[in-house]
């Protein structure tokens, strides 16, 4: 080999050991591709929230995001599979309540701490006590009154071993009230039952009973929420109506299975994070009844865990049980 081929073949084996060399320390990060698994129908609040979010995060960073709807199991059947999914950044869970009540009801499901990672807390929205808008009760005082004064009568639905369940529990307890317990499937279901007069209250999500607050056509009594909505002025909340001090609204956040990488951690919560705050986002969650919040990692981390401590023990004084 001449002294000149010489001179090239060590400059470039230097150069490939120098490229070696900044691979290995190159950060992992998420994938251009991901998937967000919804463990809700399409068209249901979380749903409608995960295809926002991947719309703007495509717009924004140039990525394609993918929804996979996996209903079913009380969200069970999506929360496990995305547990399974690869710990690499490629697969993140849309979480709600029942991702902090499902390991109270369902001994050995998951854990909410060392099953998941936190990416974000997305957005929250109230949960919401409502009456038809011309019933007799114009306050929880009154439904409250009425319940007493014939138990077992009147009669509330929800969403089975949800948040909004538990919330009726919160209630019926600290009121010492008698009411019947109606379980469905959804909200939406329980708001038809109520517009048709088969039950005199239904504990809601916010999205789904926005219009018909609005319109008038059901009235709120109370919110679960720590303070007064501004959305909902006149509606007080658990401690202003002299329930309970018990505080707890929806929220809608993002977890990725356990180990992934930290640096795709960071990136995803970033993208998210952007995406929230991006102008053309605002009006839309607002006109879905959802108001941002933003919170990232640990932070997160910490407000799931004594979200699900607080369900643990609500769940067992009040006897709830799965489905």
């Amino acid at each position: 080999m001449s002294r000149g081929n010489v001179k090239v073949a060590v400059c470039l084996a230097a150069a490939a050991a120098i490229a070696v060399m900044f691979a290995a320390e190159a950060p992992a990060q998420t994938s251009r591709t991901f998937k967000i698994v919804v463990p809700y129908p399409p068209a249901s609040g979380p749903d409608i929230l995960s295809r926002l979010m991947a719309e703007q995060i495509g717009k924004m960073q140039g990525a394609t995001v993918v929804i996979e709807n996996r209903p079913g199991g009380g969200t069970m059947i999506g929360t496990q599979a995305a547990a399974r999914s690869a710990p690499d950044g490629g697969t993140v869970l849309l979480v709600a309540n029942s991702f902090a009540i499902n390991p109270a009801l369902k001994p050995g499901s998951y854990d909410v701490t060392t099953s998941f990672d936190p990416v974000c807390y997305l957005a929250s929205t109230p949960m919401v006590l409502v009456v038809q808008g011309t019933s007799p009760y114009q306050s929880l005082d009154d439904l409250v009154a009425a319940a007493r004064a014939k138990p077992g009568a009147l009669s509330l639905a929800a969403a089975q071993a949800s948040s909004l369940q538990v919330a009726f529990e919160v209630i019926k307890r600290s009121a010492g009230i008698n009411m019947t317990f109606v379980p469905f499937p959804g909200t939406a279901p329980a708001i038809n039952t109520l517009m048709g007069g088969h039950v005199t209250a239904v504990f809601a999500d916010y999205p789904t009973v926005v219009n018909h607050l609005k319109s008038g056509t059901l009235r709120g009594l109370v919110t679960a929420s720590a303070k007064r909505n501004p959305d909902l002025p006149a509606v007080p909340t658990f401690a202003e109506a002299g329930v309970t001090a018990y505080d707890a609204d929806i929220f809608y956040g993002i977890v990725a299975p356990t180990k992934t990488p930290p640096e795709a951690l960071k990136q995803l919560s970033g993208w998210f994070g952007a995406a929230l705050k991006a102008p053309e986002v605002q009006p839309r969650l607002a006109q879905q009844g959802l108001f941002p919040v933003g919170m990232c990692g640990t932070p997160f981390g910490d407000f799931m865990r004594r979200l699900t401590e607080d369900y643990a023990r609500i769940i067992r004084e009040s006897g709830i049980k799965a489905e």
